[in-house]
C-alpha cells in the first residue's frame, strides 16, 4: 500500500468476499487501535459488537452482492479498548486479480449527535431480539439459514444473468459486447506488455443462399453448427464470439502475423472439410496483427479489409490484412 493511501485522511480497508481482511491503512488501524498485523487475516466482523455484526451481516452483505456497492452507511466499528466509534461507511465490489473484493471506506461522523438517535435505536432493537427467549432465538437461527440459502440462489441468478448478458442466445458463444471488453482487454495489455495479439474475422460464403433456398430455420442450424466447430478447434486462450449475422470474430492470444494465417487455415480447412450433409459451407477469413498505433476501431477495420479480399478473391481462403487491397466495397 502507498504511503498516501495509508496515511489518507479517511479510514480504507479491503476484503475478500467472505470478509477476510486483506488490506487496511494506517488511518484506520489507529482509530480502531491496532496494529496492522492484529487485524489482516481476520474477519472484518472481529471489530464489531455483536449488534453491528448482525447489522452488517443482514444489510451490508447482501446490498453490495445485489447491487456492487454501499452509500454512506451509518455504522459503528469496535476499538481494541471495546470502545465503539460511529462512522459513515461507503463500499464498492470489483473483481482484482481474478478474485472477487470489497474496498471499502470508512470517514469518522462529524455530526455525531444526530445521528446518535437512529443508531441507538437500531442497536436496541438488534439487543432486544438477541435478549429474548430461547424459542425466538431458535426462530431467529432458522430465518438466518433462510437468508443464507436466498442470498445463494440470489448469487446463483445473478451469476445466470451475467452470463446471459454476455453469450450469443442462437449459436452459444460470447456475444459482441463480451468481444468489445475482450478487444479492449487485449489492447492494454498489449500496450503495457507488447504481447502481440491477432484478430480473425470469419464470414459464411453465399449464407444469403442458403436462408433463400432452405429458409432462416436452416440458416439458424447451420450458424449453431459452424460456432460448434468454431469452438472445438479453437486453442483454451482464443475468445471466439458471434460478431453478427453469419459473421464470427476470433481473438488469438499470442499470436503473430504467421502464427495466424497458419491458424486461421486450420479453422478454414475444418469447415471446408466438415460433414454438413446437403448443404457445402465454406468460409472466408480475414486476419490482422495488432500494431502499436491501432485501436479497437482500426484492427478490426483491417480484418474486415482482409475478409473482403478473401471474398473477392474466391471465398474459402485466408488473407491477412498485410497482403489485403486497400480499396474496394464489401460484398453482399
Amino acid at each position: 500500500m502507498d504511503i498516501q493511501l495509508d496515511m489518507a485522511p479517511c479510514g480504507y480497508f479491503s476484503i475478500a468476499d467472505s470478509g477476510i481482511i486483506q488490506s487496511i491503512n494506517q488511518t484506520l488501524l489507529t482509530l480502531l487501535g491496532y496494529e496492522r498485523n492484529e487485524l489482516l487475516g481476520r474477519h472484518i466482523e472481529s471489530t464489531m459488537s455483536v449488534t453491528n455484526k448482525l447489522f452488517f451481516h443482514t444489510y451490508f452483505y447482501p446490498y453490495i452482492q445485489l447491487y456492487g456497492h454501499v452509500d454512506e452507511m451509518y455504522f459503528s466499528f469496535r476499538t481494541s479498548d471495546q470502545q465503539d466509534v460511529p462512522v459513515l461507511l461507503n463500499g464498492v465490489r470489483r473483481t482484482r486479480n481474478g478474485e472477487s473484493v470489497i474496498d471499502c471506506v470508512v470517514v469518522v461522523m462529524r455530526k455525531r449527535i444526530e445521528h446518535e438517535k437512529d443508531i441507538m435505536n437500531t442497536k436496541t432493537k438488534l439487543q432486544e431480539l438477541y435478549q429474548a427467549t430461547n424459542e425466538a432465538n431458535q426462530e431467529l437461527e432458522r430465518l438466518h439459514e433462510e437468508y443464507k440459502v436466498k442470498q445463494q440462489a440470489l448469487i446463483k441468478v445473478n451469476d445466470q444473468l451475467e452470463t446471459m448478458a454476455s453469450t450469443d442466445l442462437l449459436t452459444g458463444l460470447k456475444n459482441r459486447r463480451f468481444f468489445q471488453d475482450k478487444m479492449l482487454g487485449s489492447l492494454a495489455r498489449f500496450q503495457e506488455t507488447q504481447c502481440v495479439f491477432s484478430l480473425l474475422v470469419v464470414d459464411i460464403d453465399h449464407f444469403k443462399h442458403i436462408n433463400d433456398t432452405y429458409g432462416h430455420p436452416i440458416g439458424d442450424l447451420v450458424l449453431g453448427n459452424l460456432a460448434g466447430l468454431l469452438q472445438s478447434v479453437s486453442r483454451s486462450t482464443d475468445v471466439v464470439a458471434r460478431y453478427g449475422g453469419e459473421e464470427f470474430v476470433i481473438i488469438l492470444a499470442d499470436c503473430d502475423r504467421q502464427q495466424a494465417v497458419t491458424i486461421a487455415e486450420r479453422y478454414r480447412s475444418q469447415v471446408a472439410s466438415a460433414d454438413w450433409g446437403e448443404y457445402n459451407i465454406t468460409v472466408s477469413i480475414g486476419a490482422a496483427t495488432v500494431s502499436q498505433e491501432d485501436t479497437e476501431q482500426s484492427l478490426f477495420q483491417k480484418a474486415d479489409q482482409a475478409l473482403y479480399a478473401s471474398k473477392t478473391g474466391g471465398r474459402n481462403r485466408v488473407t491477412h490484412a498485410a497482403e489485403a487491397a486497400s480499396n474496394g466495397s464489401k460484398p453482399s
